[in-house]
């Protein structure tokens, strides 16, 4: 039986894995282990299946892939008698004990050269990002887990968003709750998990660890943003956001539960420790695209980064992020110019990227563009010029780009923003062209608002230069894609500000047409909008993969059926198998 003791000394261990990186996971843990043993902690936890990193998806139903993280993490478990404290991990956990394989989202308890306590989680989200349904099988309730004669309860992520777990853990005499995360971000989501972690509190009356991951992982970004809640809802430790860090707990047990010297009634409490400030919303979302940025080139081996410089706002706030998450030497500009480019966005293009820092180069398109104009003439005689020929100055800078990502190896970034894809207005293999893309969850005036956002703040881990890196002409002269002469993107669609409404209401919300109308939006543009976000949605299936930001992002969140002829109407819905195909058509390439 485990000694009774009066204090704990628990280590925070909010980290950045690798999904798939099994030996370099483990690395972590070692390292995370002899932090916390040089801060004198008694146990080091790490987030949610930390050992495989998060979400390895349809990693977990390749049994080699679970067989060997069982057995690094027994493996690992056998170092931890070595001096040090115990480790609290995330593993996938295969199991045959009941002569049935199956595989569990576990977190693993290694103390004293060995595994001494296994928990499963119970609550499988399966909306929105998540499908663990299909990859794990779902444990029983669990019992705490006994730790020097502490009774720890440790609800795995999902667990603590419903009440069933942390009662039976309460029932069952747990006495601290400490809760895995990897809880990706989203612009709603902190002030959630809060919420969600204050009513497991009231209601169990017991005090709770909250550790998340950080990192990018595809499309997923996580912020960290870890806390401790003691059982009087009082916050005893707050971690920052975007980084990764370890800090130090102390917990005692007594009466009081003032000045985290025991929890009241006997129970724990802990002290009062580290409390960072978080950032606001707009420093949230500069801070995931470049994580997510960074993360995804360097997991993936990219040396560098290309990108088409037009002038314009969208690629000036990519060049900023990529210069931010990988260092100017890493990023390489191209401006890419026709007869309909302005003297402006020349001077605009350059005058970024020099005060960015980062390589610039001008290709003039004019004899790709002219040459493929004389290669169809004869085809197209007698047609007015139209979208066609616009496109093609897209798509040669398209296939110019992915020339130069291919001549030296840098990834092509994309860069159009959500109000652009939610509408199709863009170039499928053209501007659409692209490996990854920062901003592909923000709207254009959250992009507008983040270009000012960066130019009057440096990020905490940014390799950019500090001051402005976005020249305010690009910030405050009309959007235009410069497809042909005087073209300005409010020429085919609403003012962005009526736009991304719209869309905010389309796309967030699903909100009923009527209801959007009812904002004092025209009926006729309310109309033509949501044809245009339900024909366009091929498009979005053949983009780059980019940062999610919004609870409900183009792809893992919001999948609609490409052949598709419901269309919804002001009185209520319309099934038109006639016109359907026949928008779908016309909407091919841009907006109409």
């Amino acid at each position: 039986m485990s000694q009774m003791t009066e204090s704990l000394k628990i280590a925070l261990a909010q980290l950045n894995p690798t999904v798939g990186d099994i030996a370099g996971n483990v690395a972590k843990l070692h390292a995370a282990r002899d932090t916390a043993r040089d801060l004198g902690a008694d146990l080091v936890v790490l987030p949610e299946l930390f050992l495989a990193g998060y979400p390895p998806e349809d990693l977990v139903l390749k049994p080699a892939f679970a067989d060997a993280c069982r057995a690094a993490a027994e493996a690992f478990a056998r170092t931890t008698s070595l001096a040090g404290p115990a480790v609290l991990f995330g593993c996938i956990w295969p199991d045959s004990a009941d002569g049935v394989r199956k595989v569990y989202n576990a977190v693993v308890l290694a103390d004293a050269g060995r595994i001494v306590g296994v928990r499963y989680k119970v609550d499988l989200p399966n909306y929105g990002v998540f499908d663990e349904k299909r990859v794990f099988s779902a444990g029983p309730l669990p019992g705490p887990l006994l730790f020097r004669g502490v009774k720890l309860g440790v609800p795995v992520c999902e667990d603590i968003w419903q009440d069933e777990v942390v009662e039976c853990l309460a029932e069952c005499g747990a006495e601290i709750l400490i809760s895995p995360n990897g809880s990706p971000f989203d612009w709603p989501k902190p002030d959630l998990r809060m919420n969600v972690a204050v009513a497991r509190v009231k209601e169990s009356g017991l005090p709770l660890i909250y550790l998340n991951q950080i990192g990018g992982q595809d499309e997923l970004v996580f912020d960290g943003a870890s806390f401790v809640l003691n059982a009087d809802l009082s916050l005893a430790v707050q971690m920052p956001a975007w980084r990764e860090h370890v800090t130090l707990t102390t917990w005692s047990r007594g009466k009081d539960g003032k000045d985290g010297k025991g929890g009241k009634d006997g129970g724990w409490a802990c002290a009062i420790g580290e409390r960072a400030a978080l950032p606001d919303l707009d420093a949230a979302a500069y801070h995931a695209c470049v994580l997510g940025l960074r993360d995804y080139v360097t997991k993936n081996g990219f040396p560098s980064v290309v990108l088409g410089m037009s002038g314009g706002v969208d690629s000036a706030l990519v060049a900023a992020m990529a210069v931010d998450a990988l260092g100017a030497d890493k990023v390489h500009c191209v401006m890419l110019p026709y007869k309909f480019t302005s003297s402006d966005s020349l001077d605009d293009a350059a005058a970024c990227a020099r005060a960015l820092g980062c390589r610039y180069d001008n290709i003039d398109i004019a004899p790709a563009v002219e040459g493929i104009y004389a290669m169809t003439g004869p085809l197209f005689a007698g047609r007015p010029r139209d979208i066609a020929e616009e496109n093609v100055q897209s798509r040669v800078r398209g296939t110019t780009l992915m020339a130069i990502s291919n001549k030296f190896g840098s990834m092509l970034l994309t860069t159009g923003n959500k109000s652009e894809m939610s509408v199709g207005y863009c170039t499928i293999y053209g501007d659409m062209n692209g490996g990854f893309n920062p901003i592909k969850d923000l709207y254009k005036l959250e992009v507008y608002r983040l270009c000012r956002w960066r130019n009057a703040h440096t990020p905490h881990d940014g390799k950019g230069p500090a001051g402005i890196v976005i020249p305010e002409r690009i910030i405050t002269k009309a959007p235009t894609a410069e497809l042909r002469e005087n073209q300005k993107d409010q020429d085919s669609l609403p003012p962005y500000e009526a736009l991304d409404d719209m869309l905010k209401c389309l796309v967030e919300d699903e909100m009923p047409l009527g209801q959007i109308i009812a904002r004092g939006h025209d009926q006729a543009t309310v109309q033509r909008i949501a044809r245009l976000l339900n024909v366009a949605e091929y498009k979005r299936r053949q983009a780059a993969p980019g940062v999610k930001i919004s609870a409900r992002n183009f792809g893992r969140d919001r999948r609609y059926p490409i052949t598709n002829l419901f269309r919804e109407d002001v009185a209520g819905y319309t099934v038109d198998p006639n016109s359907a195909p026949k928008l779908a058509t016309a909407s091919a390439e841009g907006v109409e």
